[in-house]
């Protein structure tokens, strides 16, 4: 485990970390997360490993613009509307996977109806990641599958301290909710979450 204070040399490190196949542990606009290359199947189930999370739980993906989404989604205009009018935010929005012919991501991020369930989130040094890795990445929250999200620093490193974890530290992050999940894969729209 390396523990590195939120900043440029972090941004630096965990793009090193993530490209090494590693999971770093990352502050977003909700709450701390686990992220991994979206293309390493190694590296996602570490993160299944590490959460003690069911495997028929696919993982979202965090994109850094719609372009990318488009790239792994299928997106019609009305689709790409509700898109632009949530992201980037706490929203995260399933759709219709790509038919990919071997495609780049893990299936540990597929659904097994065919979807895909993606967000572009608000956190300066999230974003900057994204931009600078410019590969999507699997994501959830950080804790044990079951139990609440983590926000404080030190409930992560005495929770997870013993995982080979890049955790970028941004302090305690206030108390928040899971990004909202919205199913636009269907003719009706609904919320999941």
């Amino acid at each position: 485990m390396q523990i590195i204070k939120q900043s440029k040399l972090a941004l630096g490190l965990a793009v090193k970390a993530i490209n090494q196949g590693k999971v770093v542990v990352c502050p977003t606009d909700t709450v701390y997360g686990f992220v991994a290359d979206a293309s390493n199947k190694k590296a996602i189930n570490k993160i299944f490993k590490i959460k003690n999370r069911p495997k028929t739980k696919p993982l979202a993906v965090f994109v850094k613009d719609l372009k990318m989404a488009k790239s792994l989604a299928e997106i019609s205009e009305k689709q790409a509307k509700i898109l632009k009018s949530k992201w980037p935010g706490k929203y995260t929005l399933v759709l219709k996977l790509k038919k990919i012919e071997d495609g780049p991501l893990s299936n540990l991020v597929k659904g097994k109806d065919g979807t895909i369930a993606l967000r572009v989130p608000k956190y300066k040094f999230l974003n900057d990641l994204l931009k600078k890795i410019n590969k999507p990445l699997a994501q959830t929250s950080v804790n044990i599958s079951g139990k609440p999200p983590l926000t404080k620093i030190s409930d992560i490193i005495e929770q997870f301290g013993k995982s080979d974890l890049l955790i970028i530290d941004a302090g305690n992050l206030k108390k928040s909710n899971p990004s909202k999940i919205i199913d636009l894969s269907k003719d009706k729209i609904k919320v999941l979450r």
